[in-house]
């Protein structure tokens, strides 16, 4: 039968797979369904505060079942690894948490230094694929066009080429695309008043809060996995040498 120690580990282990499912889940659904607006940002803060969410993910799943070694073997150098790992995973959340508040901050000065430039300079350009593609979702999901609004596209090199056809604004402008409907530029065509700049940044901080509060939250779930730890490692045995 379990001591007091090993069933607070147990439980704990128990929750810990449920908190790995969960960091790992957040950071994963950070970089596929919302990586398309990666490619708008000049700095990579973003996406390595998901990336890290995956790996200490990762990390809590693969802990936890170390610690279910060490538990019912009772293996005090098993715990000693188990606890480091645990510490590994704290130092992991906190950084997430840390570089999410910090690019929360700065987030808004970035977009106005480069958005409009991002989009006006690399849009349809060779080897840019993945802004012209972010640039379309961004305009047609959130009903905007340019970064701060349709005049911004008057000093795009894509829409001054003969590549643009006579167009002033992309097609991904128009309330309903159609080829070529950019060229016209009435406001009953396109989303002429409203800009993106302030509804990306929104969305952005929206998740950059779920990372933050996620990667906080399971920091403090590892604090008492180190806790009950340190008190299992305390009521075993020292081990013969």
């Amino acid at each position: 039968e379990l001591s007091e120690p090993e069933r607070c580990v147990s439980i704990q282990k128990r929750r810990k797979h449920l908190a790995g499912g969960a960091v790992m889940a957040v950071g994963t659904w950070t970089l596929a369904e919302k990586s398309d607006y990666i490619s708008l940002l000049s700095s990579s803060t973003y996406s390595a505060t998901a990336y890290i969410l995956v790996v200490a993910g990762v990390v809590v799943m693969v802990t936890g079942i170390l610690g279910c070694c060490a538990t019912f073997k009772e293996r005090r150098n098993l715990l000693r690894v188990y606890f480091i790992l645990l510490l590994c995973i704290f130092l992991l959340e906190i950084i997430a948490g840390i570089l999410a508040y910090i690019y929360y901050q700065q987030l808004s000065l970035e977009l106005k230094q480069n958005l409009k430039n991002t989009m006006t300079q690399k849009y349809r350009k060779e080897g840019e694929e993945s802004v012209t593609s972010a640039v379309d979702k961004l305009q047609q999901e959130f009903k905007c066009c340019g970064s701060n609004n349709y005049t911004d596209w008057a000093d795009s090199l894509w829409i001054k080429s003969p590549e643009a056809s006579g167009r002033k604004v992309p097609d991904s402008c128009c309330k309903t695309i159609t080829n070529l409907c950019g060229k016209r530029d009435h406001p009953s065509n396109i989303y002429k008043e409203s800009g993106c700049i302030t509804k990306l940044e929104n969305f952005i901080q929206e998740h950059l809060k779920i990372i933050g509060a996620v990667g906080i939250s399971i920091a403090c779930v590892q604090i008492f996995g180190m806790i009950f730890t340190c008190c299992l490692y305390k009521s075993l045995k020292s081990e013969p040498y």
